[in-house]
């Protein structure tokens, strides 16, 4: 029975494990921490659950998929829930808008902000739709490994519909001129990719997955999906060993033949990264073994990273729902200041998730679990001196926007951010979302998913194909265990 080891404990991890083992491979995943998730930890503190990332479940069409690929469904493992509001937009004090769950309700909304918006709308999704459908069904399996994978008759057909050589930017404003209703279709590529005028207006599939699939919450949170995820493939035979961090991969004639970990050897047929691909490349391998030189990394385009603050409040809060966007400021400064010329924002945008306005089991009765998130370019400097001047600057506008006070009823507070990104996860540059979706960094143009110089060595999660994102993380791992089943020939 070959042996593989899966280096690290998220979502494509559990993935990769559990396609394995369903095929009779002996898997053992290593985690450096000591607790499984990934990104998708949670912790408790004083009566609160706060999940550490992931807060927004779109396409619960993969998700599903998973379970279902195992005999299970999701429901065996979490009680999903829909929002209704999916999210709201504060645009400023007493300006806002909630976004429906029910599209007709979103097309009436989009029609009462600008005369002729709710056709657009509705012509947009059509596209939209198309684009998702051949991604979902075609396109995000493939494992970026050959050019002549877009050769298949369904994407070629399909190409121009696609859109991969039209800016997000351009596309959106074919349809919108209202700047609230751009602001409503350009949230996603903000927030977890690039700027719009660089990003494919293919991306477009993300405003179908989350304005008419809808916004979902899986009750307890995310951790419940990890959880669930874990049980299936302990189910199937894998062993989980946390608190031990891989520290090299022994090869022989282009081979990886042992791993080390927490000063444990363990002789292995075939290794899957599933951890940060930079670090796994650079700091576990021996030199010469690398695909991606240094030049390489330095020229990417890398997603946000973020500051984090986990807060407890000692009330119950108005005016806001389970999802919160402030895009209150110039979005086009701040973006430039993460991906332009990279800098601490002068005027932020954030993003509030309050869960426990759906989840009372997050938060003590009479309180509320608030996670607030800033997005930063990667790479920045990250003191404690800056945390804290943002921590007062965030609470003071959320204060004024949503007219309410709650710095006197904080009981608990943490940070997170770069350093921690990199202490936690190994993360190039302390990214959070892995690559940007770029044009020149999108499918095929990816980190390769399998090693250029070592022969067994496979790679999955945000910073190879599909990309950054839960449910992409999810096939990452399916498609980086079929390509190595392939080389096991089984």
């Amino acid at each position: 029975m070959p042996k593989v080891a899966i280096i690290g404990s998220g979502f494509s991890s559990f993935s990769a494990a559990s396609t394995l083992a369903a095929k009779g491979i002996d898997v053992h995943i290593f985690e450096k921490n000591e607790t499984v998730g990934g990104r998708s930890r949670q912790f408790s503190e004083s009566g609160f659950k706060f999940d550490m990332g992931p807060s927004w479940y779109w396409m619960p069409e993969i998700f599903e998929r998973f379970f279902n690929n195992f005999g299970h469904s999701a429901s065996d493992f979490y009680e999903l829930k829909k929002l209704d509001p999916s999210f709201k937009i504060f645009f400023g004090k007493k300006d806002a808008l909630d976004i429906p769950a029910e599209f007709d309700d979103l097309v009436e909304l989009f029609e009462q902000t600008e005369r002729g918006a709710g056709d657009s709308l509705r012509r947009f999704m059509r596209e939209a739709e198309f684009k998702y459908n051949i991604s979902m069904q075609d396109l995000i399996f493939k494992p970026g490994l050959s050019i002549f994978e877009l050769m298949d008759p369904k994407i070629f057909k399909g190409a121009f519909k696609l859109q991969l050589l039209q800016s997000f930017h351009k596309h959106v404003r074919k349809y919108f001129t209202h700047p609230k209703l751009i602001a409503i279709m350009e949230f996603p590529v903000l927030f977890l990719g690039s700027i719009p005028k660089k990003t494919p207006a293919l991306y477009s599939l993300m405003n179908y997955a989350g304005l008419n699939l809808g916004t979902w919450y899986p009750m307890g949170g995310f951790v419940k999906v990890i959880d669930g995820m874990r049980q299936v493939a302990e189910g199937l035979g894998v062993k989980v060993h946390t608190s031990e961090p891989v520290t090299k991969l022994i090869t022989k004639n282009h081979n990886i033949s042992r791993v080390l970990a927490n000063g444990n050897s363990m002789d292995v047929d075939a290794v899957i990264g599933s951890a940060d691909y930079h670090h796994i490349e650079n700091s576990l391998l021996d030199n010469g073994l690398q695909s991606y030189s240094k030049d390489y990394w330095d020229s990417r385009s890398m997603s946000p990273s973020c500051l984090i603050f986990y807060i407890g409040v000692n009330k119950k809060l108005k005016n806001i729902t389970h999802h919160n966007l402030f895009f209150h400021t110039d979005i086009e400064k701040h973006s430039s200041q993460i991906h332009t010329k990279p800098e601490w924002p002068t005027d932020p945008l954030f993003y509030v998730c309050c869960p426990s306005k759906a989840d009372e089991t997050v938060a003590p009765v009479g309180s509320e679990n608030l996670f607030f998130l800033m997005p930063i370019a990667a790479g920045l400097e990250d003191s404690e001196a800056t945390r804290a001047h943002y921590f007062d600057m965030i609470i003071e506008k959320f204060e004024d926007i949503t007219e309410q006070s709650i710095k006197d009823n904080i009981i608990y507070s943490k940070s997170y951010c770069i350093n921690d990104f990199k202490n936690d996860y190994n993360a190039y540059k302390g990214n959070a979302y892995g690559l940007a979706n770029t044009i020149n960094q999108t499918a095929n143009l990816k980190p390769k998913i399998k090693s250029k110089k070592v022969d067994n060595l496979f790679f999955s999660g945000q910073l190879t194909v599909p990309g950054p994102g839960v449910p992409p993380s999810i096939i990452s791992g399916e498609i980086s265990a079929n390509e190595l089943l392939k080389q096991f020939k089984l």
